[in-house]
Protein backbone atom coordinates (compact mmCIF):
# COMPACT_ATOMS: atom_id res chain seq x y z
CA UNK A 1 0.00 0.00 0.00
CA UNK A 2 3.03 2.45 0.70
CA UNK A 3 4.63 1.61 -1.94
CA UNK A 4 1.73 1.85 -4.43
CA UNK A 5 1.07 5.49 -2.60
CA UNK A 6 4.72 6.57 -3.21
CA UNK A 7 4.56 5.20 -6.70
CA UNK A 8 1.06 7.43 -7.48
CA UNK A 9 3.00 10.69 -6.02
CA UNK A 10 6.23 10.01 -7.50
CA UNK A 11 5.31 9.69 -11.03
CA UNK A 12 7.75 10.00 -14.17
CA UNK A 13 11.84 9.18 -14.44
CA UNK A 14 13.17 7.99 -11.38
CA UNK A 15 16.67 8.88 -12.32
CA UNK A 16 15.15 12.71 -12.42
CA UNK A 17 13.72 12.53 -9.27
CA UNK A 18 17.16 11.11 -7.83
CA UNK A 19 19.12 13.65 -8.96
CA UNK A 20 16.47 16.27 -7.85
CA UNK A 21 16.78 15.17 -3.90
CA UNK A 22 20.41 14.88 -3.74
CA UNK A 23 20.37 18.93 -5.53
CA UNK A 24 17.78 19.45 -2.62
CA UNK A 25 19.63 17.52 -0.16
CA UNK A 26 22.92 19.04 -0.62
CA UNK A 27 21.05 22.04 -1.01
CA UNK A 28 20.06 23.00 2.49
CA UNK A 29 23.07 21.49 4.01
CA UNK A 30 25.02 24.16 2.07
CA UNK A 31 22.97 26.65 2.50
CA UNK A 32 22.54 26.25 6.38
CA UNK A 33 26.81 26.20 6.00
CA UNK A 34 26.79 29.05 3.95
CA UNK A 35 24.10 31.79 5.51
CA UNK A 36 26.49 32.98 8.53
CA UNK A 37 26.16 36.29 7.22
CA UNK A 38 22.20 36.17 7.71
CA UNK A 39 22.51 34.66 11.05
CA UNK A 40 24.47 37.37 12.17
CA UNK A 41 22.37 39.45 10.80
CA UNK A 42 19.28 38.16 11.82
CA UNK A 43 20.14 36.55 14.76
CA UNK A 44 18.71 33.37 14.47
CA UNK A 45 21.00 30.58 13.26
CA UNK A 46 17.85 27.97 12.26
CA UNK A 47 15.97 31.35 10.30
CA UNK A 48 17.50 31.12 6.38
CA UNK A 49 17.74 27.65 6.53
CA UNK A 50 14.31 27.23 7.66
CA UNK A 51 13.15 29.96 5.07
CA UNK A 52 14.71 28.34 2.37
CA UNK A 53 13.40 24.78 3.29
CA UNK A 54 10.33 26.19 3.26
CA UNK A 55 10.33 27.42 0.17
CA UNK A 56 12.05 23.72 -1.17
CA UNK A 57 8.59 22.50 0.23
CA UNK A 58 6.39 24.88 -1.67
CA UNK A 59 8.76 23.83 -4.82
CA UNK A 60 8.46 20.76 -4.56
CA UNK A 61 4.42 21.18 -4.39
CA UNK A 62 4.55 23.16 -7.47
CA UNK A 63 6.83 20.72 -9.53
CA UNK A 64 4.15 17.47 -8.06
CA UNK A 65 1.28 19.84 -9.65
CA UNK A 66 3.07 20.52 -12.78
CA UNK A 67 4.30 16.70 -13.12
CA UNK A 68 0.72 15.89 -13.33
CA UNK A 69 -0.03 18.39 -16.24
CA UNK A 70 -0.23 16.82 -19.49
CA UNK A 71 2.92 18.13 -21.65
CA UNK A 72 0.22 18.96 -24.74
CA UNK A 73 -1.67 21.40 -22.19
CA UNK A 74 2.15 23.32 -22.12
CA UNK A 75 1.12 24.93 -25.16
CA UNK A 76 -2.06 27.07 -23.97
CA UNK A 77 0.20 28.73 -21.60
CA UNK A 78 2.62 29.83 -23.77
CA UNK A 79 1.29 32.83 -25.27
CA UNK A 80 -0.03 34.22 -21.86
CA UNK A 81 3.22 33.57 -20.35
CA UNK A 82 5.00 35.58 -22.78
CA UNK A 83 2.44 38.78 -22.35
CA UNK A 84 2.88 38.27 -18.41
CA UNK A 85 6.90 38.19 -18.97
CA UNK A 86 6.85 41.56 -21.06
CA UNK A 87 4.50 43.17 -19.18
CA UNK A 88 6.69 42.70 -16.00
CA UNK A 89 9.91 43.21 -17.68
CA UNK A 90 8.69 46.42 -18.34
CA UNK A 91 7.50 46.93 -15.11
CA UNK A 92 10.39 45.95 -13.35
CA UNK A 93 12.68 48.80 -16.29
CA UNK A 94 10.33 51.32 -14.95
CA UNK A 95 9.50 50.48 -11.06
CA UNK A 96 11.60 47.86 -10.26
CA UNK A 97 13.76 47.43 -7.60
CA UNK A 98 17.57 47.69 -7.47
CA UNK A 99 19.96 45.20 -6.29
CA UNK A 100 23.62 45.79 -6.15
CA UNK A 101 23.20 48.30 -8.95
CA UNK A 102 20.59 46.17 -10.95
CA UNK A 103 16.87 46.53 -11.34
CA UNK A 104 16.28 43.27 -11.48
CA UNK A 105 13.16 42.81 -9.06
CA UNK A 106 9.41 43.67 -8.49
CA UNK A 107 7.38 43.02 -5.02
CA UNK A 108 3.41 42.26 -5.02
CA UNK A 109 2.42 41.28 -1.90
CA UNK A 110 5.79 42.18 0.04
CA UNK A 111 7.22 39.08 -2.13
CA UNK A 112 10.29 39.97 -4.28
CA UNK A 113 11.13 38.31 -7.72
CA UNK A 114 12.80 38.31 -10.93
CA UNK A 115 10.47 38.08 -14.08
CA UNK A 116 13.25 37.10 -15.98
CA UNK A 117 13.13 33.66 -14.41
CA UNK A 118 9.18 33.35 -16.02
CA UNK A 119 10.93 34.72 -18.90
CA UNK A 120 13.42 32.06 -19.53
CA UNK A 121 11.26 29.19 -19.29
CA UNK A 122 8.50 31.20 -21.52
CA UNK A 123 10.77 31.45 -24.67
CA UNK A 124 12.08 27.53 -23.96
CA UNK A 125 8.39 26.97 -24.19
CA UNK A 126 7.80 29.68 -27.81
CA UNK A 127 11.30 28.16 -28.80
CA UNK A 128 10.11 24.31 -28.41
CA UNK A 129 6.34 25.20 -30.33
CA UNK A 130 7.97 27.32 -33.33
CA UNK A 131 10.40 24.32 -33.56
CA UNK A 132 8.00 21.46 -33.63
CA UNK A 133 4.75 23.18 -34.85
CA UNK A 134 7.31 23.93 -38.38
CA UNK A 135 9.60 20.63 -38.52
CA UNK A 136 9.46 18.73 -41.99
CA UNK A 137 11.67 15.97 -42.78
CA UNK A 138 14.61 18.19 -44.08
CA UNK A 139 14.70 20.18 -40.45
CA UNK A 140 12.93 22.97 -39.50
CA UNK A 141 11.25 25.18 -42.19
CA UNK A 142 13.54 28.77 -42.89
CA UNK A 143 10.88 30.42 -41.34
CA UNK A 144 11.31 29.46 -37.75
CA UNK A 145 14.02 30.99 -37.65
CA UNK A 146 12.29 34.50 -38.03
CA UNK A 147 9.39 33.78 -35.76
CA UNK A 148 11.85 32.37 -32.74
CA UNK A 149 14.23 35.88 -33.47
CA UNK A 150 10.67 37.48 -33.39
CA UNK A 151 9.57 36.22 -29.71
CA UNK A 152 13.14 36.63 -28.26
CA UNK A 153 13.37 40.58 -29.97
CA UNK A 154 10.32 41.46 -27.18
CA UNK A 155 11.65 39.34 -24.27
CA UNK A 156 15.70 39.84 -24.20
CA UNK A 157 16.37 43.04 -25.12
CA UNK A 158 14.61 44.43 -21.47
CA UNK A 159 16.82 41.74 -19.83
CA UNK A 160 20.05 42.97 -21.30
CA UNK A 161 19.86 46.00 -20.21
CA UNK A 162 19.80 44.86 -16.62
CA UNK A 163 21.09 41.81 -16.39
CA UNK A 164 23.38 40.95 -19.50
CA UNK A 165 24.17 37.00 -17.96
CA UNK A 166 21.07 36.13 -17.76
CA UNK A 167 20.31 37.69 -21.67
CA UNK A 168 23.34 35.89 -22.42
CA UNK A 169 22.55 32.26 -21.25
CA UNK A 170 19.09 32.50 -22.48
CA UNK A 171 20.51 32.86 -26.04
CA UNK A 172 22.92 30.53 -25.60
CA UNK A 173 19.91 28.14 -24.89
CA UNK A 174 18.11 29.42 -27.69
CA UNK A 175 20.77 28.88 -29.72
CA UNK A 176 21.12 25.57 -28.78
CA UNK A 177 17.49 24.47 -29.06
CA UNK A 178 17.77 25.86 -32.89
CA UNK A 179 20.94 23.26 -33.42
CA UNK A 180 18.65 20.72 -31.88
CA UNK A 181 15.91 22.00 -34.00
CA UNK A 182 17.80 21.33 -36.92
CA UNK A 183 17.39 24.73 -38.06
CA UNK A 184 19.28 25.60 -41.82
CA UNK A 185 23.02 26.10 -41.01
CA UNK A 186 23.24 29.28 -43.09
CA UNK A 187 21.18 31.44 -40.76
CA UNK A 188 22.67 30.02 -38.25
CA UNK A 189 25.96 31.33 -39.44
CA UNK A 190 24.64 34.38 -40.26
CA UNK A 191 23.01 35.14 -36.79
CA UNK A 192 26.70 33.96 -35.31
CA UNK A 193 27.95 36.66 -37.72
CA UNK A 194 26.11 39.59 -36.35
CA UNK A 195 25.83 38.00 -32.71
CA UNK A 196 29.86 38.65 -33.24
CA UNK A 197 28.79 42.37 -34.28
CA UNK A 198 26.77 43.16 -31.72
CA UNK A 199 29.51 41.94 -28.79
CA UNK A 200 32.38 43.87 -30.69
CA UNK A 201 30.17 46.87 -30.19
CA UNK A 202 28.70 46.45 -26.71
CA UNK A 203 32.56 45.79 -25.68
CA UNK A 204 33.63 48.78 -27.29
CA UNK A 205 30.45 50.95 -25.80
CA UNK A 206 31.19 49.37 -22.32
CA UNK A 207 35.25 50.29 -22.17
CA UNK A 208 34.21 53.76 -23.88
CA UNK A 209 31.12 54.83 -21.44
CA UNK A 210 31.63 52.95 -18.30
CA UNK A 211 33.39 54.16 -15.81
CA UNK A 212 34.86 51.40 -13.35
CA UNK A 213 35.49 53.55 -10.60
CA UNK A 214 32.14 55.01 -10.25
CA UNK A 215 31.35 51.24 -9.35
CA UNK A 216 33.56 51.97 -6.19
CA UNK A 217 31.35 55.60 -5.62
CA UNK A 218 27.81 54.25 -4.45
CA UNK A 219 26.35 57.27 -5.08
CA UNK A 220 22.62 56.15 -5.12
CA UNK A 221 20.64 55.86 -2.19
CA UNK A 222 20.30 52.61 -0.15
CA UNK A 223 16.44 52.23 0.31
CA UNK A 224 15.85 48.15 1.39
CA UNK A 225 17.18 45.32 1.92
CA UNK A 226 16.88 42.01 0.37
CA UNK A 227 18.37 38.42 1.83
CA UNK A 228 21.40 41.32 2.80
CA UNK A 229 21.89 42.73 -0.72
CA UNK A 230 21.46 46.49 -0.62
CA UNK A 231 18.91 47.71 -2.92
CA UNK A 232 18.72 50.85 -4.82
CA UNK A 233 16.42 53.13 -6.70
CA UNK A 234 17.84 54.80 -10.15
CA UNK A 235 16.04 57.14 -11.96
CA UNK A 236 16.44 58.98 -15.59
CA UNK A 237 18.94 57.71 -18.41
CA UNK A 238 20.98 55.99 -15.31
CA UNK A 239 18.28 53.09 -16.26
CA UNK A 240 19.98 52.33 -18.77
CA UNK A 241 23.51 53.17 -18.85
CA UNK A 242 24.45 52.48 -15.42
CA UNK A 243 25.45 48.94 -15.88
CA UNK A 244 28.56 49.65 -17.97
CA UNK A 245 29.92 51.10 -15.01
CA UNK A 246 29.93 47.66 -13.55
CA UNK A 247 30.18 45.55 -16.45
CA UNK A 248 33.21 47.32 -17.50
CA UNK A 249 34.67 46.91 -14.16
CA UNK A 250 34.39 43.10 -14.24
CA UNK A 251 35.88 43.01 -17.83
CA UNK A 252 38.88 44.45 -16.37
CA UNK A 253 39.16 42.40 -13.15
CA UNK A 254 38.81 39.71 -15.26
CA UNK A 255 41.29 40.71 -18.00
CA UNK A 256 44.02 41.29 -15.59
CA UNK A 257 45.55 37.89 -15.31
CA UNK A 258 49.55 39.42 -13.56
CA UNK A 259 50.21 38.02 -10.46
CA UNK A 260 49.31 39.77 -7.64
CA UNK A 261 51.29 39.07 -4.06
CA UNK A 262 48.96 38.02 -1.38
CA UNK A 263 49.60 40.88 0.83
CA UNK A 264 49.08 42.82 -2.04
CA UNK A 265 45.31 41.89 -2.56
CA UNK A 266 42.18 44.26 -1.62
CA UNK A 267 39.68 42.03 0.28
CA UNK A 268 37.55 45.28 -0.21
CA UNK A 269 37.34 46.03 -3.89
CA UNK A 270 38.15 42.14 -4.81
CA UNK A 271 36.53 40.26 -2.32
CA UNK A 272 34.78 37.62 -3.78
CA UNK A 273 37.07 36.48 -6.14
CA UNK A 274 39.84 36.51 -3.48
CA UNK A 275 37.54 35.11 -0.71
CA UNK A 276 36.08 32.26 -3.35
CA UNK A 277 39.58 31.65 -4.39
CA UNK A 278 41.09 31.17 -0.47
CA UNK A 279 37.95 28.41 0.34
CA UNK A 280 38.71 26.57 -3.08
CA UNK A 281 42.63 26.34 -2.45
CA UNK A 282 42.08 25.64 1.45
CA UNK A 283 39.83 22.66 0.79
CA UNK A 284 43.01 20.29 0.47
CA UNK A 285 41.50 18.13 -2.18
CA UNK A 286 39.47 16.13 0.43
CA UNK A 287 37.44 19.57 1.72
CA UNK A 288 37.34 20.79 5.16
CA UNK A 289 33.95 18.47 6.12
CA UNK A 290 30.38 19.93 5.86
CA UNK A 291 29.98 23.29 8.27
CA UNK A 292 33.29 23.61 9.00
CA UNK A 293 33.71 26.63 6.13
CA UNK A 294 35.55 29.38 7.17
CA UNK A 295 35.28 31.70 4.50
CA UNK A 296 31.44 31.46 4.39
CA UNK A 297 31.83 34.40 7.01
CA UNK A 298 33.77 36.44 4.48
CA UNK A 299 32.71 35.93 0.66
CA UNK A 300 29.77 38.06 -0.12
CA UNK A 301 26.98 36.05 -1.66
CA UNK A 302 28.29 33.02 0.30
CA UNK A 303 24.89 31.20 0.13
CA UNK A 304 23.92 32.01 -3.51
CA UNK A 305 26.08 33.53 -6.31
CA UNK A 306 29.28 31.89 -4.90
CA UNK A 307 27.65 28.65 -3.25
CA UNK A 308 30.24 26.53 -5.58
CA UNK A 309 32.67 27.95 -3.92
CA UNK A 310 31.86 26.74 -0.25
CA UNK A 311 30.63 23.52 -1.50
CA UNK A 312 34.60 22.88 -2.63
CA UNK A 313 36.09 23.94 0.41
CA UNK A 314 33.54 21.93 2.53
CA UNK A 315 33.64 18.66 0.27
CA UNK A 316 36.48 19.33 -1.79
CA UNK A 317 37.48 18.06 -5.16
CA UNK A 318 35.16 15.18 -4.75
CA UNK A 319 32.05 16.52 -3.70
CA UNK A 320 32.62 19.51 -6.16
CA UNK A 321 32.40 16.54 -9.15
CA UNK A 322 29.96 14.53 -7.38
CA UNK A 323 27.26 18.50 -7.86
CA UNK A 324 28.96 18.85 -11.23
CA UNK A 325 28.09 15.04 -12.49
CA UNK A 326 24.59 15.19 -10.74
CA UNK A 327 23.67 18.33 -13.62
CA UNK A 328 25.27 16.12 -16.42
CA UNK A 329 23.03 13.08 -15.52
CA UNK A 330 20.17 15.73 -15.48
CA UNK A 331 20.95 16.69 -18.97
CA UNK A 332 22.22 13.45 -20.38
CA UNK A 333 19.04 11.67 -19.07
CA UNK A 334 16.68 14.31 -19.83
CA UNK A 335 18.31 13.69 -24.07
CA UNK A 336 17.33 10.23 -22.97
CA UNK A 337 13.40 10.77 -22.39
CA UNK A 338 13.46 13.30 -25.32
CA UNK A 339 14.67 10.40 -27.87
CA UNK A 340 12.37 8.28 -26.37
CA UNK A 341 9.29 11.08 -27.63
CA UNK A 342 7.35 10.60 -30.10
CA UNK A 343 5.75 13.99 -30.79
CA UNK A 344 8.59 16.63 -31.16
CA UNK A 345 7.06 19.57 -28.90
CA UNK A 346 7.79 17.47 -25.29
CA UNK A 347 11.18 16.21 -26.49
CA UNK A 348 12.64 19.95 -27.33
CA UNK A 349 10.64 21.51 -24.02
CA UNK A 350 12.18 18.83 -22.32
CA UNK A 351 15.85 19.52 -23.93
CA UNK A 352 15.30 23.01 -23.38
CA UNK A 353 14.71 23.41 -20.32
CA UNK A 354 17.61 21.07 -19.06
CA UNK A 355 19.62 23.03 -21.16
CA UNK A 356 18.29 26.32 -18.97
CA UNK A 357 19.48 24.52 -15.71
CA UNK A 358 22.68 22.56 -16.79
CA UNK A 359 24.02 25.94 -18.73
CA UNK A 360 23.33 28.27 -15.82
CA UNK A 361 25.12 25.69 -12.93
CA UNK A 362 27.92 26.00 -15.81
CA UNK A 363 27.77 29.59 -15.70
CA UNK A 364 27.85 29.14 -11.50
CA UNK A 365 30.86 27.03 -11.29
CA UNK A 366 33.24 28.67 -13.98
CA UNK A 367 32.48 32.27 -11.69
CA UNK A 368 33.05 30.22 -8.47
CA UNK A 369 36.37 28.95 -9.88
CA UNK A 370 37.56 31.89 -11.50
CA UNK A 371 37.03 30.89 -15.13
CA UNK A 372 34.64 33.44 -15.96
CA UNK A 373 33.86 36.90 -14.74
CA UNK A 374 31.38 37.32 -12.13
CA UNK A 375 27.83 37.27 -13.51
CA UNK A 376 25.54 36.82 -10.44
CA UNK A 377 24.07 33.40 -11.50
CA UNK A 378 23.01 31.38 -8.74
CA UNK A 379 23.35 27.59 -8.76
CA UNK A 380 20.19 25.82 -9.91
CA UNK A 381 18.35 24.04 -7.04
CA UNK A 382 21.37 24.55 -4.48
CA UNK A 383 21.67 28.51 -3.90
CA UNK A 384 19.35 30.16 -1.77
CA UNK A 385 16.68 31.80 -3.66
CA UNK A 386 12.82 32.76 -3.20
CA UNK A 387 10.74 32.38 -6.76
CA UNK A 388 14.14 31.50 -8.64
CA UNK A 389 13.97 27.94 -6.68
CA UNK A 390 10.26 27.88 -6.80
CA UNK A 391 10.66 28.21 -10.60
CA UNK A 392 13.56 25.85 -11.33
CA UNK A 393 11.57 23.22 -9.48
CA UNK A 394 8.46 23.65 -12.22
CA UNK A 395 11.13 23.54 -14.73
CA UNK A 396 11.67 19.75 -13.38
CA UNK A 397 8.05 19.15 -12.87
CA UNK A 398 7.55 19.59 -16.47
CA UNK A 399 10.71 17.03 -17.29
CA UNK A 400 8.79 14.79 -15.35
CA UNK A 401 5.58 15.71 -17.23
CA UNK A 402 7.45 14.93 -19.92
CA UNK A 403 8.67 11.89 -19.32
CA UNK A 404 5.61 10.51 -17.71
CA UNK A 405 2.87 11.52 -20.10
CA UNK A 406 4.43 12.53 -23.28
CA UNK A 407 3.33 9.44 -26.15
CA UNK A 408 6.77 6.94 -26.19
CA UNK A 409 7.93 5.62 -29.70
CA UNK A 410 6.79 2.33 -30.47
CA UNK A 411 9.52 -0.33 -30.16
CA UNK A 412 9.91 -2.70 -33.41
CA UNK A 413 10.71 -6.32 -32.61
CA UNK A 414 10.98 -9.19 -34.80
CA UNK A 415 8.14 -10.89 -33.45
CA UNK A 416 5.97 -7.84 -32.46
CA UNK A 417 5.34 -4.00 -31.62
CA UNK A 418 5.05 -2.79 -28.51
CA UNK A 419 5.17 0.74 -26.92
CA UNK A 420 8.13 1.57 -25.07
CA UNK A 421 6.64 3.30 -22.09
CA UNK A 422 9.08 2.82 -19.43
CA UNK A 423 12.63 4.46 -19.59
CA UNK A 424 15.00 1.94 -17.87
Amino acid sequence: MVNKTLSNLFKGDKVIWMVFFFLCIISVIEVYSASSQLTYKGGSYLAPVIKHVGILIIGIFCMLVTMNIKCKYFKIVTPFLLVISFLMLIWVFVAGHSTNGASRWVGIMGMQFQPSEIAKGALVLATAQILSAMQTEQGADKHAFKYILIVCAFIIPPILVENFSTAALICAVIFMMMVIGRVPMYQLGRLVGVVVILIVFLLSMIMLVGDAKAEEKQQATLTETVDGEKTEKKGGLTKVFHRFDTWKARIEKFSKKEYVPPEKVDLDKDGQVAHANIAIASSNIVGRGPGNSIERDFLSQAFSDFIYAIIIEEMGFFGAFFVAMLYIILLFRTGRIANYCENAFPAFLALGLALLLVTQALFNMCVAVGLAPVTGQPLPLISKGGTSTMINCIYVGVILSVSRSAKKKEVVTDDFTVGDTVLA
